[in-house]
């Protein structure tokens, strides 16, 4: 078994809830967040074997501070509210290893 796939790997929750309850995609954006961070890491190279991963992903369990995303093996939770904050986390973290602290919860 290979330890180190990837270097990094980041899930966003796009878990939703028809009930009223809060959910991290009840408004769609950690959706539409998933794809630009997967589209960016890609447009920057550094999507792929031995480097790094975005992944979708069911309930993280963090509904109240949603949207939520964590990066492993370094295990840092963020938050989001828009593609800044997604490709700064892409940027920063991903592809330079530098946590995003402003965004992280």
């Amino acid at each position: 078994m290979e330890e180190d796939f990837y270097q990094r790997h980041m899930f966003i929750c796009l878990n939703h809830r028809d009930n009223g309850e809060q959910a991290c995609n009840n408004s769609g954006l950690a959706d539409e967040m998933f794809h630009l961070a997967k589209k960016h890491a890609k447009s920057l190279g550094i999507h792929g074997d031995h480097q790094v991963r975005v992944n979708r992903c069911g309930c993280l369990g963090r509904c109240q501070e949603g949207p939520v995303a964590v990066v492993y093996p370094d295990a840092i939770w963020y938050t989001f509210v828009d593609g800044d904050d997604v490709r700064e986390i892409v940027e920063s973290h991903l592809r330079d290893g530098v946590p995003v602290d402003r965004l992280r919860i």
